[in-house]
């Protein structure tokens, strides 16, 4: 696997990076920046940016001394803003085959990006299908194809410090197209699902396409593409990322509910996950409603309680009963301050 360096993160080291990207308008710096700030916070370890004029690539030096975590800068259309935010600063560039126009200006921001050590992304999605391809190969194919046309023309100007990703905004496609693709080159992926929407479909595709991906060692980096609130994106990417133990994030573990529970779990479990939002470490945390399997969650996990008769709890600490019997919110005061105390000591990031 080739290594590529985007600042201070090395890809293709066998360990996944979070990746966001900014809806704000890149030339208001100082929104961008506590954008960037909420997102780091929530565990994002690098960002892109819309680079959309000169204006905007200009911006990419303030911004980028501004922050911790590389800035990628995401370039459309022109040759010139592409080497512009290169020039500014810029820890990566990203760009869509076929809208750049011209080789000979692919290869200009080849040659630029070369001079300033700053690695590109190809990165394509369906509206970036070459027509010849899909004339000619089933769809995921002419995808995976339109990119490696535009890694073809890097290579040949001497460029290798390159990322690939291709995207669609359907799963299955999505997955063809990477599997395609990480048979070919060797140069680290960019993992995601575009344009997936809003809401549970969105998360639930996204979790699809990328679980998949990541169960057979695909993907470098990634970024789960919701429409709203970018911070949304980096929370469920790193619930995808500690349920497949690719990243050490605590596990909340909770009953679905029934006749038999005698505790509101669904409170509990909320106000718990709450607290344990952007901590980094290898912890579960249970809450069951009931007799039936709360014992042995609860033993399983790290800490955990079981409700028992009328609003009482049972708490375990380590497989081992800490209080027997007491109400819930005397229960969940205690596993707060055991939370507190992981927080103060593990924070993402």
């Amino acid at each position: 696997m080739k290594k590529v360096r985007v600042g201070k993160l090395v890809l293709g080291n066998g360990r996944v990076y979070i990746q966001s990207m900014t809806n704000t308008d890149t030339a208001d710096v100082k929104t961008t920046v506590e954008q960037i700030y909420r997102l780091e916070a929530a565990g994002c370890e690098m960002v892109r940016v819309a680079v959309y004029d000169m204006e905007s690539a200009r911006k990419v030096k303030e911004i980028k001394s501004r922050i911790s975590i590389p800035l990628i800068a995401d370039v459309h259309f022109d040759h010139r803003v592409a080497m512009e935010a290169i020039i500014h600063g810029a820890d990566k560039i990203r760009l869509n085959p076929g809208n750049i126009g011209e080789k000979h200006r692919v290869e200009e921001i080849a040659r630029c990006a070369r001079d300033h050590g700053v690695p590109i992304r190809v990165g394509a999605n369906v509206g970036s299908i070459k027509r010849r391809y899909l004339d000619k190969y089933p769809r995921y194919v002419a995808l995976a194809e339109s990119a490696l046309d535009e890694v073809r023309i890097l290579e040949k100007v001497g460029f290798h410090e390159i990322v690939v990703s291709v995207k669609s905004s359907d799963v299955v496609e999505t997955v063809q197209a990477t599997r395609y693709v990480r048979k070919r080159v060797q140069y680290p992926l960019h993992i995601g699902l575009t344009e997936a929407g809003v809401g549970y479909q969105a998360i639930v595709k996204s979790s699809i396409a990328l679980g998949t991906l990541l169960m057979e060692g695909i993907g470098d980096t990634m970024r789960v593409s919701l429409t709203g609130d970018p911070v949304n994106e980096v929370k469920v990417a790193r619930a995808i990322l500690g349920s497949l133990g690719l990243k050490n994030v605590p596990q909340l573990i909770a009953c679905p509910t029934c006749a038999r529970v005698t505790i509101d779990v669904e409170k509990v479990a909320r106000l718990l996950e709450k607290e344990l939002m952007n901590i980094d470490g290898n912890f579960k945390v249970a809450v069951m409603g009931c007799v039936v399997n709360g014992p042995g969650e609860a033993a399983d996990a790290d800490i955990g309680m079981f409700g028992v008769k009328n609003d009482k709890v049972v708490v375990l600490e380590k497989g081992k009963p800490e209080k027997f019997f007491c109400s819930t919110d005397e229960a969940v005061e205690y596993l707060l301050e055991v939370i507190r105390k992981w927080k103060s000591g593990r924070k993402c990031g």
